[in-house]
């Protein structure tokens, strides 16, 4: 252990097209874990961690500078909302009144529109204590915004600590009704290049919510056992991914809702478990979230890239805690209502 005093630093990234100037909080913990994040989209851009020889590398994917991910939008390491995932046709009724969001995944709503809050420029504030760097993380989103009602105010918080552990926590006031799903959008890759197939995961779910063709939930459960989708007892995220099965041929992969618990709750869980045999690395997740979406880089095709190295197909996976995708048009699923 290094016993280094945990710090969380300030400095410039850059300037958007607009020359709304752009922050950068670095938080490091006394072990010299080291997490990087921007204002823009509250993305974190870096997570330095050593792999079993002490090498350090960084295990998320990102852009090289805030142009480049001002012009392209893989969703890399950032806030997503006010809703996370897909919502059929960009359409919802609450209380009676039916809202129109912008269609940005063909027909359908995908994490907050096409100015999600991936694309605000957050106010970040640096902290830190004893035991953990930290950032807090705000941003106003006006009624109205991207078609959602109510003027809904957010923090967001990360705190790094010196277990080696990332804790997020999000919370949402509004004004009046409207709906909410938000999540933290990191693709990983734990040997720090390469294709993530070697990752062996456990997810402990018993059933997904399957889609159509259009990647919207059908309504129903589909129990994972004796199908590709089951992670209970940890694999390769490879080991299955080519196998025939309708829902993977839907997602091109694993792009899927694995139900975590039968009724929402406070209760912090373990939601995922990955392990990357080469470097020794391992990610567990836990959420107090009743869903997690694992998504396994199937449309990644080599368009992006980081100090000249592009990141091809399936070389960062993403587990995003969640509610049920499309909730609001699903009276089935959790609800993901927002009262003021």
């Amino acid at each position: 252990m290094n016993n280094k005093i945990p710090s969380a630093s300030l400095s410039h990234y850059g300037y958007l097209e607009d020359r709304t100037p752009v922050s950068q909080v670095t938080m490091t913990n006394s072990h010299g874990v080291t997490v990087k994040v921007i204002s823009y989209g509250g993305i974190i851009t870096d997570v330095f961690t050593p792999d079993k020889n002490g090498e350090y590398a960084n295990i998320v994917l990102g852009m090289d500078n805030i142009e480049a991910y001002e012009s392209s939008n893989p969703y890399y390491g950032a806030i997503i909302g006010r809703y996370g995932n897909r919502i059929a046709n960009g359409r919802f009724k609450l209380n009676g009144v039916e809202y129109q969001l912008a269609k940005n995944n063909g027909e359908n709503h995908l994490h907050g529109g096409l100015n999600g809050f991936d694309r605000k420029n957050w106010q970040l504030a640096p902290f830190t204590t004893e035991n953990s760097a930290g950032v807090t993380l705000t941003l106003i989103s006006p009624d109205g915004d991207q078609g959602y009602p109510g003027q809904l105010e957010m923090t967001v918080t990360y705190v790094l600590t010196n277990n080696n552990s990332l804790e997020m926590s999000f919370s949402a006031t509004t004004d009046k009704a409207t709906i909410v799903n938000m999540t933290q959008h990191s693709y990983f890759n734990l040997a720090g290049s390469g294709s993530i197939l070697g990752h062996e995961l456990m997810i402990p779910a018993k059933s997904i919510t399957p889609v159509d063709e259009g990647l919207i939930p059908t309504g129903e459960l589909m129990a994972v056992a004796d199908t590709p989708f089951d992670f209970n007892t940890a694999k390769a995220m490879g080991a299955d991914i080519e196998a025939s099965h309708q829902q993977l041929e839907y997602g091109k992969g694993y792009d899927h809702n694995y139900v975590l618990k039968p009724e929402v709750n406070d209760e912090l869980i373990v939601a995922a478990k990955v392990s990357e045999p080469q470097s020794g690395r391992t990610l567990t997740v836990l959420t107090d979230e009743p869903a997690i979406q694992f998504y396994s880089g199937n449309f990644m095709d080599g368009t992006t890239s980081r100090n000249g190295k592009p990141f091809g197909f399936r070389t960062g996976f993403c587990l995003e805690p969640q509610h049920y995708p499309d909730s609001p048009n699903q009276p089935n699923f959790p609800s993901t209502t927002l009262l003021p």
